[in-house]
């Protein structure tokens, strides 16, 4: 029976359905998570041998490796609208052809003009991804696991960046850029399979009016929650709202929020992940190890252990909260960058001091997956109420690329001008100031439904007080 009216409750699945379906929502989101991974991670081998065969100076290969930054900043900047005009499954549908395309050229550029303008259009369509992804996620997933939900969108991204590294290492030997470059082309076009069949977001059916059809899907995918009164809630919040714009981000009573978002954005990368990303070749060889071996293998085994690190937080995220795991995360950060400036103070890297600058690397990375790299996704997506979330994630995205991409232009370069100790020191006191404005800013979201979130900001970056329980009267006593 079709459903007439949003009183009419549609007879909902099992709940071994309704987590199935909850379950491919996530996995498929994953897939796009695995295949970003790689198209960010891909570029750290492949640089090595395409320098030598387009025979480039430090300016173009600083170029090819940025490039794909500044098209992800305008892919962020589109990407809300996009999702919000054509919806969440269609922005992800694009991307998904999109990464097909674009890699699949990439990997038959025949000079190094076409394989920036290639790597550009690819970056879009990264910034899309990141700002679709996480809000088709948390979107379709119950409040209970809604973070750990969101949360394994970066351990996918992680696996891409490990799956990249390792081979990397396997096509080293005969320099094969191009096979580097372009595998990712296959998973790209197999996950338009499950999208074609998945329906989108039961808010974003609300936000274009579509009630009926939000019931149903929200029927389908929440067990915790009576259809009805849900998308009545949504649509309740939706028309408290008005526009959904970046300048709606800058008044009361959500300037707050931006604040927050945008800050927690450009912290997440200034403080120089990126860094040990595109660049662990040339920091381990910093480091004294030598070697196309030493120095593509042992990236690999940094970042399995940021891989295991991300796991993790997919497992405490909705039992500890969000602010224990974003600030221990941190905190691990500012501990590890201090003891890099220490290993690389000494001047003399061999023996011991070697391993402990590694140690310290592979601590450090795996840090920023436990804490910035899991809550970045998570908080993007649900700091804002429904007409503003993709405008928000939109804006503490493009935070994230432009710090993204000051690191990825200019970390060599400081690297040569003031030296391995003095750089990572640098970086340590961004890392002490995130932790500084994230114990100050960042709510703490476990457990609540996205329509509740809202009442924090509007209650001046504070929860409400829950409403005082109605009294029954004391019965009499018996005479």
């Amino acid at each position: 029976m079709s459903i007439a009216t949003l009183s009419e409750t549609p007879q909902p699945p099992s709940p071994r359905t309704q987590r199935r379906t909850g379950r491919l929502f996530a996995l498929t989101g994953a897939v796009v998570g695995v295949i970003y991974g790689y198209d960010t991670g891909s570029i750290s081998g492949a640089l090595v041998f395409l320098s030598r065969d387009f025979h480039l100076t430090e300016a173009e290969k600083g170029l090819v490796n940025s490039i794909l930054v500044f098209g992800s900043i305008v892919g962020a900047l589109i990407g809300g609208k996009l999702a919000d005009a054509l919806g969440r499954k269609s922005a992800m549908l694009i991307v998904a052809g999109s990464y097909a395309v674009f890699v699949a050229l990439s990997a038959v550029a025949p000079n190094v003009v076409v394989l920036d303008v290639v790597r550009f259009l690819l970056g879009v369509a990264i910034g899309i991804s990141i700002v679709a992804a996480p809000l088709y996620i948390a979107e379709s997933t119950p409040a209970r696991i809604r973070g750990a939900s969101v949360a394994t969108y970066q351990v996918a991204t992680v696996a891409g960046i490990v799956v990249t590294y390792f081979v990397n290492w396997g096509l080293s030997g005969g320099g094969h850029w191009r096979w580097m470059l372009g595998l990712s082309a296959i998973p790209a076009a197999l996950v338009m399979i499950p999208l074609f069949r998945l329906p989108d977001t039961p808010r974003w059916y609300v936000l274009k009016g579509r009630t009926e059809r939000a019931v149903e899907v929200m029927a389908t995918t929440d067990p915790d929650v009576d259809a009805r009164a849900e998308v009545a809630a949504v649509r309740a919040a939706l028309a408290e709202q008005s526009g959904g714009s970046a300048n709606s981000l800058l008044r009361k009573p959500y300037a707050r929020a931006a604040l927050f978002v945008v800050g927690l954005g450009f912290f997440c990368q200034i403080t120089g992940i990126n860094a040990v990303t595109y660049y662990s070749p040339q920091i381990f060889e910093e480091m004294g190890f030598t070697g196309d071996g030493q120095n593509f293998l042992l990236p690999s085994f940094v970042q399995l252990a940021s891989l295991a690190a991300t796991v993790l937080a997919i497992l405490v995220i909705d039992r500890l909260g969000r602010r224990a795991v974003l600030l221990s995360g941190i905190g691990t950060m500012v501990t590890m960058l201090a003891v890099l400036t220490a290993v690389f103070s000494t001047g003399d890297l061999h023996g011991a001091t070697t391993w402990v600058g590694f140690g310290a690397i592979l601590l450090f990375t795996a840090a920023f997956n436990f804490g910035f790299g899991s809550l970045i996704w998570v908080y993007a997506s649900e700091a804002f109420p429904a007409q503003l979330r993709s405008t928000g994630a939109s804006v503490m995205l493009t935070a994230d690329l432009v710090a993204n991409l000051l690191i990825a232009q200019f970390f060599p370069s400081l690297m040569a001008w003031a030296g391995a100790a003095w750089t990572f020191a640098g970086l340590g006191l961004l890392a002490l100031a995130a932790l500084v404005f994230a114990s100050a800013f960042a709510p703490e979201t476990k457990g609540r439904q996205l329509e509740e979130i809202q009442g924090y900001w509007t209650n001046g970056g504070r929860w409400p007080a829950p409403a005082p329980a109605a009294q029954t009267p004391a019965p009499e006593a018996a005479l």
